[in-house]
């Protein structure tokens, strides 16, 4: 029998995962809205499916340019999110908000609000 050089590829098999990595996994994937507060004061409004990755990110200074120069940055407060359509919709509206309006939001408990309905899933 005459050899052709191709290597014959073996299927790895798949392994289950371990204790805790789904629920990880699954908190890593899901969209949440954040607002941190800058070294300066100042408030930055942003969205991710891994919070923890992306705030060292910004403190490291390889986040968005807008924090480069303001670090640390400290997590105030964040919204889990129905998928990154609704995510982009209610950062939007965030960033619309005066200031005064953002720190009444981030204070605020309420569901009812229209960055709060945005980031609920639709209904059917």
């Amino acid at each position: 029998m005459k050899q052709t050089g191709i290597k014959k590829q073996t299927v790895k098999e798949k392994r289950e995962p371990k204790e805790g990595q789904l629920e990880r996994d699954r908190r890593a994937r899901s969209w949440v809205l954040y607002v941190l507060r800058c070294k300066d004061g100042t408030f930055y409004c942003g969205i991710t499916n891994h919070l923890e990755r992306r705030i060292l990110q910004h403190n490291a200074g390889k986040g968005a340019r807008y924090t480069k120069g303001r670090g640390p940055v400290v997590l105030l407060k964040s919204w889990p999110a129905a998928s990154m359509s609704a995510a982009l919709k209610a950062e939007r509206a965030f960033k619309a908000l005066s200031k005064e309006e953002k720190q009444r939001k981030l204070r605020s408990r309420a569901r009812k609000d229209r960055i709060s309905l945005l980031l609920q899933p639709p209904k059917e």
